[in-house]
């Protein structure tokens, strides 16, 4: 039989808007920032273990976030997150 000792979800997501029809960069990264900081928010109230490796911006104002969460709370992370 087989039993998961350990599992993690690893993710690249991009946030970017779909309407930004000739809005600068500036406001493209603070639409984006604030969307980033609603999905962490998220997580957290969910209280999902999550640990972020890589945050970047992109010159069309999108920021790509590549992020390791739990799969769930039952399962352990192990050393994922170490």
């Amino acid at each position: 039989m087989k039993r998961i000792q350990a599992a993690c979800i690893m993710q690249t997501l991009r946030f970017q808007q779909t309407d930004n029809a000739g809005l600068p960069t500036d406001m493209l990264y603070k639409h984006n920032e604030d969307e980033l900081n609603r999905y962490k928010a998220q997580l957290d109230k969910n209280k999902t273990r999550y640990r972020i490796n890589e945050e970047s911006r992109q010159p069309d104002g999108s920021i790509i976030v590549r992020i390791r969460k739990e799969y769930n709370s039952r399962a352990d992370v192990g050393k994922y997150f170490d």
